[in-house]
């Protein structure tokens, strides 16, 4: 029996012959398999969840001496208690009334708790993030991040969909609570929700 197999940088395919004679591909078949491999699969990876491992990636963020950086993630978190929380855009309503300043007030009794770094994420440019921080003059403990393209926003699985709204793909809202690189919370929304995210319901779990 003869198996062709195909590999594109999407899909495999494996085509076999009933004789040892190599196997041909007919015109139908040729298109077939160039049409599929011209689209890539429509699903985002699983939504990160409790008992995984952040991915590593990379986010930017301006620094005390108001310098660009980027860096890992993992450099960021590897060894202590992080809080990453996400947020569909910045100076959008429910995000800049409540979200954020939840754990900006919440922060001294998180940290007594243990937790080494809160950061605020969001898929917005790096200067749209520093301008946003900069809303909140109380502000001490929480660094706010950038995912600029969305490429880390993939990799956990927390896409939101809002080109209806004319803002593209976002981050869905989620809090998550990072142990040594280790995700022992995941508090994802439905969408941009805002039920189960906020700093009271991490307080709740440490």
């Amino acid at each position: 029996m003869g198996t062709l197999t195909i590999q594109t940088p999407i899909y495999s395919f494996s085509l076999k012959s009933n004789s040892s004679d190599s196997v041909s591909l007919s015109l139908p078949t040729k298109l077939f398999i160039l049409f599929c491999a011209s689209f890539p699969p429509t699903s985002s990876m699983a939504p990160i969840a409790v008992g995984d491992v952040v991915p590593e990636g990379s986010i930017s963020f301006f620094d005390e001496n108001d310098q660009l950086q980027t860096v890992s993630v993992h450099s960021l978190a590897a060894g202590k208690k992080v809080i990453l929380f996400g947020v569909p855009g910045a100076f959008t309503p429910t995000c800049s009334m409540k979200h954020v300043p939840g754990f900006i007030e919440k922060a001294e009794e998180l940290k007594s708790k243990g937790v080494d770094e809160i950061i605020c994420f969001s898929v917005n440019d790096p200067f749209v993030m520093k301008a946003w921080g900069k809303t909140y003059p109380e502000n001490k403990h929480v660094k706010f991040v950038a995912d600029g393209s969305g490429e880390y926003t993939k990799l956990l699985g927390l896409e939101l969909d809002l080109k209806d709204k004319g803002l593209g793909v976002r981050s869905r809202r989620f809090a998550l609570l990072i142990d040594n690189l280790k995700v022992t919370v995941a508090n994802v929304e439905s969408g941009g929700e805002f039920t189960i995210s906020s700093a009271d319901d991490i307080l709740k779990a440490l």
